[in-house]
């Protein structure tokens, strides 16, 4: 019986990651079709990655992106430190008004996050740009550094800092050389985790933009006709996405950033 439970479990697993990744395995494989038309497969073919790097449009938003991406990364990274720091310190019973408000940017449909942001833009007479678009992605970039933080910090040796007060090291002493190289994996797998959102994010940018990014561009692409070349930026987007992902999660599941 066990073997059959096995094989069962095994079958359903693979039907649901089939589900799940097919319809990327196809569009990288067509990002190599010779032919325009992505529904006829004519033959294997690099030239559209060539085309795209030849696009100047494709280069612009690409900037954009990550421009847009790198000052969110930083500053989300920051408040996010900081509030997991503060997070830490509270007692399991407390702060749970806090926590609920933190962690509301996750939970929330980025289509709701999206409109809310728009009307406060216009309410407040800010006009749409790169600004605007900093600013959305930090408000809910914010929450995913809290949290890997939070995590990070979660379960703590607190003798390991009463040990560094008492050989002399003062507040920031003890921050620096203690606490501060425990936290740094979950720092880093957090702002990995925000350029990610911030780079790949669609939806909540498409309400705030006065700038073109690169999923605004694809999608864009996608509307006129899907070409091999739409296929070819979507898969090297894809490659970087988890390249910072598999980052992410090797930082959080190293050695240096496990507790002793």
């Amino acid at each position: 019986m066990k073997s059959v439970g096995r094989t069962i479990l095994r079958t359903y697993s693979s039907a649901v990651y089939a589900f799940l990744y097919a319809p990327i395995l196809v569009l990288v494989v067509y990002s190599f079709n010779q032919s325009l038309q992505t529904a006829r497969w004519l033959g294997f073919t690099p030239r559209w990655y060539a085309q795209v790097l030849r696009d100047r449009e494709l280069i612009e938003s690409a900037g954009n992106s990550l421009l847009v991406a790198a000052v969110t990364t930083v500053a989300a990274t920051i408040i996010g430190t900081l509030a997991g720091l503060g997070l830490s310190r509270l007692q399991a019973n407390r702060g749970s008004a806090t926590k609920a408000l933190l962690f509301l940017p996750i939970v929330i449909p980025e289509i709701v996050v999206g409109a809310a942001l728009f009307t406060f833009f216009v309410a407040v007479e800010w006009e749409l740009g790169f600004w605007s678009v900093v600013v959305a992605h930090i408000s809910f970039s914010v929450s995913y550094v809290a949290i890997v933080v939070r995590a990070r910090l979660a379960g703590f040796d607190r003798t390991l800092e009463e040990a560094a007060r008492d050989l002399g090291a003062g507040p920031l002493g003890v921050f620096w050389r203690v606490k501060f190289p425990l936290m740094l994996p979950g720092i880093v797998a957090g702002a990995l985790l925000v350029f990610t959102l911030s780079i790949d994010d669609y939806v909540i940018t498409s309400f705030v933009a006065g700038v073109k990014t690169l999923p605004l561009h694809i999608y864009a692409k996608l509307k006129v006709n899907a070409t091999p070349e739409t296929n070819a930026i979507s898969t090297l987007l894809l490659a970087v996405t988890i390249a910072l992902i598999t980052a992410a999660q090797w930082l959080l599941r190293s050695p240096r950033g496990r507790k002793k």
